[in-house]
């Protein structure tokens, strides 16, 4: 008799949220498409779920742990279909924001011709609403504004073969890092790039310390602190337009 697969998240190794470890941000992702249920990823029977809502997920929304801890909290148990596709036009960047988390998170950019594997959210109303909440999106001062993007500009295709008419992402509010020439830089982990930006930007370690690890510490105990190396990136000119901005406040196609 074949022994049942252990499909808990601390079996697969996507228990621990970035939110309470920031240095692992943006947390483990899945290999392959899953359902979220509680603590445990099982098995899909379809990759698109037309009654919900699918957002795409560039950073610790494709984490099961961050998700399961955003949900928790809000005491929202409904299960999280996660379908991983194949993404074409989307690059993942870095935030031109410190968040109140402890991390400098992942961020959408336009890039054309760019291919890359992300996942779609499939997500319920109430869902949404805890997410758009995690991203302050219902702030003035939020950190992201929701935005559809749409086919054929951005192309989605499932494992099937099909593809999305288009799905939603966060743009980020204050821009994203850029190279050094004006072109978004991609994100490489956070450990290596905290401790990049100690070393390079002026003013930084003064406000966060001198490693990755006290640049985290510092950064959860206090959101003042973290407006401020906010203010820095742009005071440095370190920020640039993340290309996706011109589809916030766009409706959803069918």
């Amino acid at each position: 008799m074949p022994v049942e697969e252990d499909r808990t998240l601390r079996a697969l190794g996507l228990e621990r949220a970035p939110r309470e470890h920031p240095l692992l941000y943006p947390g483990a992702w899945p290999r392959d498409s899953g359902l979220l249920d509680g603590g445990r990823l099982l098995p899909l029977d379809r990759l698109v779920f037309e009654d919900r809502v699918p957002v795409l997920a560039v950073g610790s929304n494709a984490c099961p742990g961050q998700l399961r801890h955003k949900m928790a909290e809000s005491g929202v148990v409904t299960p999280v279909p996660m379908v991983r596709t194949r993404v074409t036009g989307v690059g993942v960047g870095v935030s031109a924001h410190v968040s109140r988390m402890g991390y400098v998170s992942n961020s959408p950019v336009l890039a054309p011709g760019t291919e890359r594997e992300l996942f779609v959210l499939w997500l319920d109303a109430r869902q949404l609403e805890v997410i758009d909440a995690s991203e302050g999106v219902p702030r003035p001062d939020g950190n992201f504004r929701r935005a559809w993007l749409p086919a054929p500009d951005v192309r989605i295709a499932l494992a099937d073969g099909s593809a999305l008419p288009g799905a939603y992402a966060y743009v980020n509010r204050h821009g994203v890092l850029h190279d050094g020439a004006g072109v978004p830089r991609a994100h490489p982990g956070q450990r290596a790039l905290l401790t990049e930006l100690l070393a390079t930007v002026p003013g930084l370690r003064e406000l966060f310390g001198g490693s990755p690890a006290e640049f985290c510490e510092r950064a959860r105990a206090d959101a003042g602190l973290c407006a401020r190396g906010t203010r820095l990136f742009a005071r440095e000119k370190l920020v640039t337009a993340c290309g996706l901005e011109r589809y916030v406040g766009a409706t959803r196609t069918p």
